[in-house]
């Protein structure tokens, strides 16, 4: 009798990397993107400043990102990944050919969509700016819309590209794309602050030529984005051969998916459309905006943007990173048929990105109008206006944890493949959101009214991610509440600690100093790190584990910092 070879043995499946590492390399990607984004932002102000002009080339610089998203963008950021992930889980050919079909759609769809969009760029306008724009302003935003609105093609393309290096566990290339896109618009503005200004009325105006650079140098940094994806697709194995073969291809469950995203986009869209007209309009003295009159220290929808850049600064770096590194980590876990594993995935990415977020919230509330003059006042920005964006800093900082949060839900809910739910919820956050924004906006006056419309959006998400909880509560079983809570109510404590120093260190020098550039300069020059070394040692003593783990990573490089001592308790 002939005895049977052995079973070959299982196949090796590639080891998971864990989540700390792969959110510690995003998130060097990140801090360069979003530093060098911040830098962009504050050149761009030179250049616009913070009023109507200001307003012609954010809000024309805002439809690429509206139309995209409304077409396709929600779709490629949720759903995308865990269909891409499945596609190739066991047929790597499969998944290759499903991702090249998709690639070759979104560039099709979304070509056609930049052709439209520029052909309708006046109306696009209107639609937004209403009659808020004087003649030369409104001629100003159809320029910018028209050289823009072309970066709908890109941002899909790049997006379905990052996916796919995405699943392909390849993370740093899409986190350190959008560096190339700042520096670009970067030299963009240097170019436009060299420039001269032409002269109207006795007043300097920018010129033509200025205007012309400025689009066209915005959006050569999104082509430049894209573009710079392609040798990192190749180092991974893909090669994208435009496919048509779109029937029976699989693409149906990603428009199905996709549609219960739409209304998740729609109703987000709708909410920021109330937004940029209500921020818009505070730079009108009536409320009825038929002419623009701009007056310092009014605010305007430049303001709610360079107010929400300094905000989203942490978010992006931590909590995006997190999410990036979380969202296929858990679709594996669906495919693989273990859901409830999710539970400890969501705790362990939030508790992780809390140690920064925390105390990045309380700092942007203790310091909001340091850091406000030290990046924005400065030619074109005076005190009034960088005042109004200080206290929109720190209206918005109160939601940092909970849109962190909610985000990081709505991945969850895409990796057990429900888009359903998340867009009802949306409905009702953006609901929140709108009735908040109007209320505050007809209640308040002058400057109170931009950071009016920051409490509404923070009030929103607190409200959207306390529903969130509770499906996914009753969906996983538990989200390791009681664990999370403790540790946002110890870092919650241990930041407070280190933000009254902060406070007290940065109202010390302004007494001294002033408060205008080089006193506020000097303000966060000491009481961050002031603020940061008190936070650390009260963390120390409340031993709190994720800032432990946190510090052992940093200790080697950062010598005399506190370790505190790590919780025996698994993540």
């Amino acid at each position: 009798m002939t005895i049977p070879p052995p079973p070959p043995p299982p196949p090796t499946r590639r080891a998971e990397p864990s989540l700390f590492r792969s959110s510690r390399v995003m998130a060097v990607g990140t801090i360069a993107s979003r530093g060098t984004g911040l830098l962009r932002t504050v050149i761009i102000a030179w250049v616009i400043g913070s009023q109507a002009f200001g307003d012609a080339y954010n809000i024309a610089n805002t439809l690429p990102n509206i139309i995209y998203e409304l077409l396709l963008g929600g779709v490629l950021t949720s759903v995308v990944v865990p269909l891409l992930v499945k596609a190739g889980r066991h047929n790597r050919s499969a998944g290759v050919a499903y991702a090249q079909r998709l690639l070759t759609l979104v560039a099709l769809a979304l070509g056609v969509a930049s052709v439209i969009g520029v052909l309708l760029a006046p109306q696009i306008i209107s639609l937004y700016a209403g009659k808020c724009f004087n003649a030369a302003d409104r001629a100003d935003a159809i320029t910018f819309a028209r050289w823009f609105l072309p970066q709908i093609a890109f941002y899909g393309v790049g997006a379905t590209m990052g996916a796919v290096l995405n699943t392909r566990r390849r993370f740093g290339a899409p986190m350190w794309a959008p560096v190339l896109n700042n520096l670009v618009v970067i030299a963009t503005g240097i170019v436009v602050l060299v420039l001269p200004r032409a002269t109207v009325g006795g007043h300097h105006v920018p010129s033509h030529t200025q205007v012309l650079v400025l689009a066209v140098g915005t959006t050569l940094g999104v082509v430049a984005q894209t573009v710079v994806l392609t040798p990192a697709l190749r180092r991974s194995g893909f090669r994208w051969r435009p496919r048509f073969d779109f029937r029976n291809a699989g693409l149906g469950r990603a428009a199905r998916l996709g549609s219960w995203v739409l209304v998740y986009v729609l109703a987000n869209q709708l909410g920021y459309y109330v937004v940029v007209k209500l921020a818009h309009s505070t730079l009108s003295t009536t409320n009825t905006c038929v002419k623009t009159t701009s007056v310092a220290g009014s605010g305007s929808y430049t303001t709610y943007v360079y107010a929400f850049v300094v905000f989203s600064l942490p978010h992006a770096v931590v909590a995006v990173s997190v999410i990036t590194a979380l969202l296929p980590r858990m679709s594996r876990l669906v495919v693989d048929g273990t859901p409830r594993l999710l539970t400890a995935e969501l705790s362990r990415g939030l508790r992780l990105a809390s140690v920064v977020l925390v105390p990045a919230m309380v700092a942007l509330i203790v310091l909001a109008q340091p850091i406000a003059t030290t990046l924005f006042e400065h030619r074109a920005i005076g005190p009034a206006d960088a005042r109004v964006i200080g206290w929109t800093i720190a209206a918005f900082a109160v939601g940092l944890i909970p849109f962190s949060a909610f985000q990081l839900h709505l991945r969850a809910f895409y990796a057990l493949g429900d888009t359903r739910t998340p867009a009802f919820i949306s409905i009702v956050v953006n609901a929140v959101n709108v009735i908040a924004d109007i209320v505050l906006f007809l209640g308040l006056n002058g400057s109170a009214r931009l950071p009016g419309l920051a409490v509404g959006y923070a009030l929103s998400y607190a409200v959207g991610v306390a529903l969130t909880s509770i499906v996914l509560s009753g969906r996983l079983g538990s989200l390791d509440g009681s664990r999370t809570v403790q540790t946002l109510i110890r870092l919650t404590l241990a930041s407070s600690l280190g933000g009254v120093v902060a406070w007290l260190v940065s109202h010390l020098v302004g007494a001294v100093a002033g408060h205008g550039f080089a006193g506020s300069a000097i303000a966060l020059a000491l009481a961050v790190p002031a603020g940061g070394w008190v936070m650390l040692r009260a963390a120390a003593q409340l031993r709190i584990a994720e800032v432990g783990r946190l510090l052992v990573v940093l200790n080697g490089r950062v010598p005399g910092l506190p370790v505190p001592r790590p919780s025996l308790r698994r993540p």
